[in-house]
């Protein structure tokens, strides 16, 4: 079965109110067995237009997983948590490659 990863890209406007969400959203990942690759940090755009104030990207065991979590309640209870914290929020599901890791 094939990973799928959540990609998402954010500019956090009130950090006060996105603390609210960083202190719920990584339980509820978790226990859905998602893991945080990337959380912030340094970009460097190599080709294209792109630019992305911050990424985060998350790996699951599978696209239903990923799913799952995003469509629990807990996690709709976070994203309440983050309504007015961010200028830009844009997530996507993508599913992996079906290779050994």
């Amino acid at each position: 079965m094939a990973v799928a990863y959540i990609v998402v890209e954010s500019k956090i406007s009130d950090p006060e109110q996105f603390k609210k969400y960083m202190a719920a959203a990584p339980a509820i990942v978790k226990s859905f067995g998602g893991e945080y690759l990337v959380r912030g940090g340094r970009i460097d755009v190599l080709e294209g237009a792109w630019q992305p104030p911050r990424l985060t990207v998350l790996r699951y065991p599978s696209f239903e997983a990923a799913k799952a979590m995003y469509d629990s309640p807990a996690y709709v209870a976070a994203r309440q948590l983050r309504a007015g914290a961010t200028a830009i929020f844009n997530m996507v599901l993508v599913e992996g490659v079906d290779a050994p890791v």
